[in-house]
């Protein structure tokens, strides 16, 4: 997580690495594209659709190696949204740190979002959201923590109860690469929130590389066993010296999603496991 400084607009921003564009451009092509399925949920007597992001941030950023003002991505999406004709109906935004939630909301306020703020930690408001939202509509969650930890497998799970939810999900390589051999021998894991009961299905002992394999597949089947299938094309986000950052994926229900995620992150050479 970045740290907070003063904004260009007046609310706090967060400091990120260059990567954050390529991120942001990534989300916002997915919700360019798939914008002509939206619209068909929006509308009078329609069921809605509706964008969630329960690790927000502030909604503006500053790249720490440039110096350059960027939307945070709950920001971007929504413009992207209503540029293209088809805006969400509803934002949901979550955020452990109440600074950088109320900073989103205020952001995203000033531009006529529709927006909905949910206190409390990212499982909770998951549970909130899914109460709240209209069974029939169209639902696009972007969950973008920081580590491996904050993507608690609760959430997911929350989640795919919904008949049309879309998961575009960052999953921290960085983590996973630095810190496998730790969690995996730590009697208390990251690894059993991120994805659960993996000790009886990955051997400790395993080669490091093997292992991170391994524990990402586990991940992958227990998120396909929940009907929300992991899409094979991710794309790999790598920071300035070329070091792995994370994946970006697709999980849904239904194949469409998948084939909009395919066109918009363009995966040629990046659906590959590479440790």
């Amino acid at each position: 997580m970045g740290k907070l400084i003063d904004g260009d607009d007046g609310p706090p921003v967060e400091e990120v690495g260059a990567w954050a564009k390529e991120k942001h451009n990534y989300l916002c092509r997915y919700i360019d594209i798939s914008r002509s399925a939206r619209a068909k949920y929006i509308g009078p007597g329609k069921a809605g659709a509706t964008y969630l992001d329960l690790f927000c941030g502030p909604g503006r950023c500053r790249v720490r190696e440039t110096g350059e003002w960027i939307d945070g991505g709950v920001v971007a999406a929504w413009k992207k949204s209503r540029e293209g004709g088809a805006p969400f109906t509803r934002v949901y935004i979550g955020d452990l740190d109440p600074l950088r939630r109320q900073a989103a909301a205020g952001r995203l306020r000033r531009l006529d979002a529709p927006v909905i703020e949910m206190e409390g930690a990212a499982v909770e408001t998951a549970r909130k959201v899914v109460g709240e939202l209209n069974p029939h509509g169209l639902h696009f969650a972007f969950l973008d923590p920081f580590d491996l930890a904050a993507l608690d497998f609760k959430i997911i799970a929350c989640l795919s109860k919904l008949t049309r939810i879309d998961m575009l999900v960052h999953i921290s390589q960085m983590d996973l690469q630095r810190n496998a051999v730790s969690y995996a021998t730590a009697a208390e894991s990251p690894f059993d929130s991120f994805t659960p009961g993996w000790r009886q299905r990955v051997p400790v002992g395993l080669p490091q590389q093997t292992l991170r394999r391994r524990i990402l597949q586990d991940w992958r089947d227990q998120v396909a066993g929940l009907g929300v299938w992991p899409s094979t094309e991710m794309r790999l986000l790598t920071g300035g010296k070329n070091q792995a950052l994370y994946w970006l994926l697709m999980a849904a229900r239904h194949p469409l999603p998948h084939k909009f995620w395919t066109t918009a992150s363009n995966v040629e050479g990046q659906g590959r496991f590479d440790f």
